[in-house]
């Protein structure tokens, strides 16, 4: 996390997203985790967008919105640029606490408009693609953190196909990426699995796209 603060500020971007597990465990204290989130988030652009992962308490979110970061629970924004705008859609944790309420985030969302969903897993791809959703960006996997050579995963923590543990993916219409994420879990180790931030450029498809 540290080495996270280091590099983060001279990234160029429009819109940052935050997709869960703040701390390193899922009980106890998250003082420590908010004072680096902190770290963070003054390197960081606004406007900020998050939610929380199966790692993250609830009572971590006041001090993460007092800090300027957007929280989204099971919830969707306009986002505007030059007289156009997409939607973006966050739900609370759908692995551990099941909190998640997909169809309520798409609830307010214009079925003709672009939305983006941020999940903490994969694991609702099929529920985020039914409820009209176009692009979905989550981690949770970790990648599988240790992975065999040529980054296949050993374990992921998540039922879903092992095709959308990392990176991009398509299930029906909708697009997916799977962070493999920044940190560690459980082990402070990675094997053949490096941490990423993800940069994601998002281009209009001309009328024969």
């Amino acid at each position: 996390m540290r080495h996270l603060v280091s590099v983060i500020g001279g990234l160029q971007y429009d819109i940052c997203v935050l997709t869960g597990d703040y701390r390193g465990r899922t009980y106890g204290p998250f003082e420590k985790s908010l004072g680096i989130i902190e770290e963070i988030q003054a390197r960081l652009k606004g406007p900020i967008y998050g939610i929380l992962g199966n790692h993250d308490s609830i009572q971590m979110a006041p001090s993460m919105e007092a800090m300027g970061i957007h929280m989204l629970f099971n919830e969707s924004e306009p986002i505007f640029r030059d007289g156009q705008r997409i939607f973006l859609a966050g739900v609370d944790d759908p692995h551990f606490y099941r909190a998640d309420d997909v169809e309520k985030a798409a609830n307010q969302i214009p079925s003709d408009a672009f939305s983006i969903l941020l999940a903490h897993t994969p694991e609702v791809y099929d529920r985020a693609m039914n409820a009209g959703f176009d692009l979905m960006f989550c981690g949770h996997t970790h990648g599988g953190q240790l992975c065999l050579p040529g980054g296949v995963p050993i374990k992921l923590e998540a039922a879903l196909p092992r095709f959308m543990g990392a990176g991009p993916w398509r299930h029906g219409g909708m697009v997916g990426y799977t962070s493999v994420g920044a940190g560690t879990s459980i082990l402070p180790v990675r094997l053949n699995c490096s941490p990423e931030i993800t940069l994601h450029t998002l281009r209009a498809m001309g009328a024969s796209g």
